[in-house]
């Protein structure tokens, strides 16, 4: 080939390179916010938060892009040369470091296409910082496997890859539970900071231990112990680049070492490399309380006078926006000093039952049964909401589809009571396996009768788990509830109706004069009905209604019970 012809090829092959980095630094998902998520409501009681979105750890285009502009930095076995300083005692650098093309094209890719992701890096480096190393200097490890994190996820702990590796830490479910990280619906230990650092400390220790080489440890990090255990019996070496060297490694492991050798120069050298202006973000710092299962978000940031992005962001191992369900207590995150403050008010949370209504318009080929299992309730409590007397239902029809909701608020200093308030009468109870009816009435304060009734149950021992009840409640542990169990009970009762429900509370309590009632989104003259115990034949009587339809804004006249 003349000088000529090489010096084209050469301006040619650097021409695609630079094409590559640029492409890259575009189409980067590197350092990703991790607070930043997908989230989506429970619109029923026996459903349960989504899981977070996970974030690609990068795009497989730039993936690509950065194995082929490593694949052309030349051979694996070229000269290069050691900071010998890395091996003495007194060294800055905790990790052996070389210098070598793989090494300069990543030191050159940091500083230039993908300078904002790695300045992105450097300033989350401080949060986790003084919690990596000090597991790392608990083991007797060297300080700067602080950047592994680095190059692994970007510090993201919401981080996954293409091959379902997650958290900073990026571990495989099958290692990570190797190592004591649970996995699970309601956990991922491998999102946990602390719990994920662990691990991956003692597996690094492991590593070594086997390796007796820092280039090994790592690499067998990335591509398996049994991968590098393998290639160094086959081809008969003993370090990391005379492997790299042979046709055995994927270019995905052999890069591994020499970009976490360059990420640990800049990051322990940054001004050197031109990084001067890193907003270095502040470490974290939380408290721990711990909780009962099945905790929400919203009343943990409620207790701890936080906002529930804060305790998500600090939880981010909770995978259904609240704690587990098969542990009996969980030690969760909250906000630096609000310990104290938190544990005084978890005796004052109560949660609030409340019932919105969806719009959903019939279709054709819908059927009552068919809506009934798309929305997840009962066809009785369809009936009941929308005044329909038959199952037939009319093509263009607008129903209304109920779904419990869940707040919480605090209770009054030194207050005590029930930790359960439900609003507008109706409550939608998804039966738990094990549960019986009689326990359900106690729960709820109502007659076992009265849920066989507006339930349409042959009898009070006809039910399964999964299936759906629809009760009637107003606030427990008030007079007229107590009223209406003492005068149920000391009568016989073959069946009681809704109906019959307005009576007994008539009969324990003495009507009130009327009041006026504003009507609200989502109100119909049958919630209505429900609410102040009366028929919507009686609701229409008092305020000269012809029909069933009423608007929102509107006054009606109503009985108190």
């Amino acid at each position: 080939m003349t000088s000529l012809s090489k010096t084209l090829v050469t301006c040619f092959t650097l021409a695609i390179f630079a094409s590559l980095l640029s492409s890259c630094a575009n189409n980067t998902n590197f350092g990703i916010n991790p607070d930043t998520y997908s989230t989506q409501k429970a619109e029923n009681s026996s459903s349960e938060t989504d899981d977070v979105q996970l974030e690609n750890v990068e795009s497989k285009s730039c993936h690509d892009e950065e194995l082929v502009a490593l694949s052309r930095t030349g051979a694996w076995d070229e000269k290069m040369s050691w900071d010998k300083s890395t091996l003495t005692a007194g060294s800055r650098y905790k990790f052996p470091v070389v210098f070598n093309k793989k090494v300069d094209m990543y030191l050159n890719l940091f500083q230039t296409t993908q300078r904002d992701t790695f300045s992105r890096w450097l300033a989350k480096s401080a949060m986790y910082r003084p919690l990596i190393e000090k597991e790392l200097a608990a083991a007797g490890l060297p300080k700067d496997l602080l950047y592994l994190a680095m190059i692994e996820s970007g510090y993201n702990q919401l981080a996954c890859s293409s091959a379902n590796a997650v958290g900073l830490w990026q571990f495989m479910q099958a290692t990570g539970e190797e190592y004591d990280l649970q996995v699970d619906k309601y956990v991922d230990e491998r999102r946990d900071p602390v719990k994920s650092t662990k691990a991956a400390v003692t597996y690094l220790s492991d590593l070594y231990q086997e390796f007796n080489d820092w280039h090994l440890a790592v690499a067998a990090y990335n591509g398996g112990p049994g991968t590098i255990r393998n290639g160094l019996k086959l081809h008969n070496v003993d370090n990391f680049w005379d492997l790299a060297s042979k046709d055995y490694l994927a270019l995905e492991t052999k890069r591994y070492v020499p970009k976490l050798i360059a990420a640990l120069l800049i990051a322990k050298d940054p001004a050197k490399y031109g990084f001067t202006d890193i907003a270095y973000a502040a470490p974290v710092h939380y408290d721990t309380i711990s909780v009962g299962p099945g905790m929400s978000l919203e009343a943990i940031a409620l207790i701890s006078n936080s906002t529930t992005q804060q305790i998500r962001s600090l939880n981010q191992e909770l995978r259904l926006g609240k704690t587990p369900l098969n542990t009996a207590r969980y030690e969760v995150k909250i906000p630096d000093a609000t310990a104290d403050l938190a544990a005084r008010n978890l005796s004052r949370l109560q949660r609030v039952v409340n019932v919105d209504y969806k719009t959903y318009k019939v279709a054709k080929g819908d059927t009552l049964s068919k809506i009934s299992n798309k929305y997840n309730v009962s066809k009785t409590t369809l009936l009941q909401v929308n005044n329909l007397r038959s199952k037939k239902l009319a093509y263009g029809r607008s129903l209304r589809i109920p779904y419990n909701t869940i707040s919480y608020q605090l209770l009054p200093e030194g207050a005590s009571g029930a930790k359960t308030a439900y609003k507008n009468g109706l409550v939608l109870h998804r039966i738990k396996k094990g549960e019986t009816l009689s326990g359900i009435a106690d729960l709820y304060h109502v007659p076992p009768q009265m849920i066989v009734s507006w339930n349409k149950l042959k009898s009070s021992h006809a039910i399964r788990a999964g299936q759906q009840l629809s009760l009637y409640v107003n606030r427990p542990g008030t007079k007229q509830l107590k009223s209406v169990v003492t005068v149920a009970s000391n009568k016989t009762i073959k069946s009681i109706t809704p109906r019959l429900h307005k009576t007994l509370l008539s009969q324990a309590v003495p009507e009130s004069p009327f009041a006026q009632y504003s009507v609200q989104d989502g109100d119909s003259l049958w919630t209505i009905s429900r609410k102040f115990s009366a028929s919507t034949a009686e609701i229409k009587k008092w305020n000269n209604l012809t029909s069933d339809l009423i608007q929102p804004g509107s006054i009606l006249k109503l009985k108190k019970v």
